[in-house]
C-alpha cells in the first residue's frame, strides 16, 4: 500500500503517556486501546487507585495487550518523568502560570521534532475528576489544551489520550522537504536532573531566608519552577548552576564561621 513506510517510525517511537492517579481500570484500558490505534506503547501509571495489574483494564483494552503488558508503575510524577527531556501537561482549565500553551497539532509537531532529534518526551494526563494540580503542571515544560466547546469542556481521559495520539501519528505524515542544515540543538536535561536542581536551589534559598514571609513560599517556589522549566537547561548547564549555588553556600558558611572582630581587645 503506497505511503505505508512513512508510518513505520510511529510504531516504534513516540511520547510516553503518563496517567496521574487514574481511578478506573476501564479508563486505563481504553487509553491503551487509543494508544495502540496510533502506534504508541509507553504507558506509565502514577498510583492507579485500584492497583495493578487490573483485569478490567485488560478487558477494555480490546486486544491492546502489548500496551497493557508493558505498563510501568510510579509513586510520583517526578519519577514517571525522570528520564524525559520534554514534558507536556494537558489541561482544559486556564492556569495562572505563564507556561507556553499549545494546541494538540502544534504540540504533536513539537513532540515529533524532539523525538526525531533523539530526545525522550511525554504527555501528562490528570485524574478523571479534577485533572492535574498546579504543582503537577509546574513540573512540565509546556501546556497542551484542546479547542473544545467552552460550555462543555470536560473530556474523558481516554478521549484526551486519543486526540493526542491521533495528532502524534498525523504529525508524521506528509511533511515537506527538510531544510539543508539546521543550527545545533541543545538537548534539555532529563527531568530527574532538573528536579534535583529544584531541590538544591529551594534548599539553599530556605537556608538563606529567601522565602519570606513563610506563607508566600508556595507561590514563590511556583514562580521559580515556571522560570526554570521554561529555560530548557541542558545537563551541563544545570551542573554549572549547581556549582554556582555551592560556591555561594561555601562563602556563606565561611563568613558565618569567622570570629567577630567587633568589640575586640
Amino acid at each position: 500500500m503506497a505511503g505505508t513506510n512513512r508510518t513505520d517510525e510511529n510504531l516504534t517511537e513516540g511520547p510516553a503517556i503518563i496517567l496521574v492517579e487514574p481511578q478506573l481500570g476501564e479508563n486505563i484500558g481504553m487509553v491503551a486501546r487509543a494508544m495502540a490505534n496510533f502506534g504508541l506503547a509507553d504507558l506509565r501509571l502514577v498510583n492507579p487507585r485500584d492497583g495493578w495489574p487490573n483485569e478490567k483494564a485488560r478487558a477494555s483494552a480490546s486486544r491492546a495487550d502489548h500496551v497493557i503488558d508493558a505498563v510501568t508503575l510510579y509513586d510520583t510524577v517526578e519519577a514517571a518523568a525522570a528520564d524525559l527531556t520534554y514534558l507536556l501537561a494537558t489541561t482544559a482549565r486556564p492556569r495562572y502560570s505563564v507556561k507556553p500553551v499549545r494546541g494538540p497539532d502544534d504540540a504533536a509537531g513539537q513532540l515529533r521534532t524532539r523525538i526525531r532529534g533523539g530526545q525522550k518526551a511525554g504527555i501528562l494526563f490528570g485524574r478523571e475528576r479534577f485533572g492535574l494540580s498546579n504543582e503537577e503542571v509546574d513540573l512540565a515544560d509546556e501546556i497542551v489544551t484542546f479547542p473544545v466547546n467552552p460550555a462543555f469542556a470536560s473530556l474523558n481521559i481516554a478521549q484526551a489520550v486519543l486526540l493526542m495520539s491521533y495528532e502524534w501519528m498525523k504529525s508524521g505524515l506528509g511533511e515537506g522537504a527538510a531544510p539543508r542544515f539546521t543550527a545545533p540543538e541543545i538537548v534539555p536535561a532529563e527531568k530527574e536532573i532538573l528536579y534535583r536542581f529544584f531541590a538544591h536551589l529551594e534548599g539553599s534559598l530556605d537556608g538563606a531566608g529567601y522565602f519570606f514571609p513563610p506563607e508566600k513560599r508556595e507561590v514563590m517556589v511556583h514562580n521559580l519552577r515556571i522560570m526554570l522549566t521554561r529555560a530548557g537547561f541542558s545537563g551541563p548547564e544545570l551542573s554549572t548552576l549547581h556549582g554556582v549555588l555551592r560556591s555561594f553556600e561555601r562563602q556563606i558558611r565561611i563568613a558565618s564561621e569567622k570570629p567577630s572582630i567587633e568589640g575586640g581587645e
